[in-house]
């Protein structure tokens, strides 16, 4: 069995641990839901926060142009994955939020 390939010295790779509830919740969302939150995990591995901008810059690497970013961003916010603070023209400050845990269910 091989193992997974490592990132090569200089090469970008994705900083986790990502909960996969999380980007489940995200790719159940309508249009770029699921792109928009990737970027946003991986700007929050850059800076080591969970409150990062997302520059229309750093959403273009992912395949997200100015309006995708901004109606992936209201998305993830109604599913309460994040929480946006919109400043005129600003980079929107998002913080990406724990998913609220089911109520645990004792088997009788």
């Amino acid at each position: 069995m091989r193992r997974l390939a490592k990132p090569r010295r200089g090469e970008r790779f994705l900083k986790g641990p990502v909960p996969l509830a999380w980007l489940e919740a995200a790719a159940r969302l309508p249009g770029k839901s699921l792109h928009a939150g990737i970027a946003l995990w991986y700007a929050a591995g850059l800076a080591r926060s969970s409150a990062i901008p997302l520059s229309n810059i750093a959403g273009g690497a992912f395949g997200l142009d100015r309006n995708a970013k901004y109606r992936a961003l209201a998305w993830l916010e109604e599913a309460g994955l994040v929480k946006v603070e919109r400043n005129l023209g600003r980079a929107p400050i998002v913080t990406i939020l724990e998913l609220a845990r089911p109520a645990r269910r004792d088997n009788v």
